[in-house]
């Protein structure tokens, strides 16, 4: 994939890849569900520029291991955030989470009492309803799909995540974005994390978004089918201190459907 996370964390729900690029003052990135921090690639190489960045795949994704039976919840994911803050060594660090990432790190602040620096949440799974009308059916239907002949799996996930953007992805982008669910592991990788996506996650904190006690700007999609506008300004609702952003022409993926927008705003949000 071109995107090399060499170090390794022994979590309680299995081994954690990630890496850390530039330095600085640190700033984390987390991904979201089906994705990897490959998504975060171009940002991270510019915000590394004045930032000690540091990128992780979660237990059950991207290159982070994968196994029978594995937790990998948001309650799980969130545990091995707030585990892998301490391993690093973090007091209040900058955060910047997208999708799934999003509700990790607003609980990891809220049940964990972790500290950030500053948040940006972008197209944050964080308030209900969450999760895309294909989501629903696999995690209603996920042992039916996981039986699937290989090619008619590899042919699903594609045309899905295919769908998180608002302009087509370059074919060698959608390939990595693919890739890992992909082969013995991969394939029930993918539909274990669905089955275990449960709005009771977010519930358990939603009313608690006004707590969060950093500056925090919310970046969204303004062609976001996944998570629709609405989410956005439920959220901006909740936590009455931040500061909601649109990003241009851009759908769930932003990274990769304005990335220069986006890492402006980061950055521009980092600096203070």
């Amino acid at each position: 994939m071109g995107w090399e996370l060499p170090e390794q964390y022994e979590s309680p729900h299995g081994t954690v890849r990630w890496a850390s690029l530039g330095q600085g003052d640190p700033v984390v990135l987390l991904h979201g569900t089906p994705f990897s921090s490959y998504v975060w690639r171009d940002v991270a190489d510019v915000l590394s520029v004045r930032h000690r960045v540091f990128v992780w795949d979660m237990p059950g994704y991207g290159r982070s291991e994968k196994h029978a039976g594995q937790d990998v919840s948001l309650a799980a994911q969130q545990e091995v955030f707030t585990g892998l803050l301490r391993h690093w060594g973090l007091r209040a660090p900058a955060v910047v989470a997208h999708d799934f990432g999003g509700a990790v790190a607003l609980r990891s602040t809220l049940l964990d009492g972790v500290r950030y620096g500053r948040l940006a949440l972008v197209d944050a799974v964080s308030v209900r309803p969450w999760g895309s009308d294909f989501f629903r059916l696999v995690k209603q239907n996920s042992e039916v799909f996981a039986a699937l002949p290989p090619n008619l799996h590899e042919a699903l996930v594609r045309a899905y995540i295919a769908t998180a953007a608002h302009r087509e992805l370059r074919g060698e982008v959608l390939d990595a974005l693919v890739e890992p669910w992909l082969g013995e592991a991969g394939q029930p990788a993918f539909y274990r994390q669905i089955g275990q996506a449960d709005e009771r996650f977010t519930r358990e904190v939603e009313d608690r978004y006004a707590e969060v006690d950093c500056p925090v700007v919310i970046a969204w999609g303004d062609h976001d089918t996944w998570l629709p506008p609405d989410r956005a300004k439920n959220l901006a609702q909740r936590i009455p201190h931040a500061d909601l952003n649109w990003i241009a022409g851009a759908g769930h993926l932003v990274q990769e459907d304005n990335p220069a927008a986006l890492t402006t705003l980061i950055n521009d949000f980092l600096a203070g």
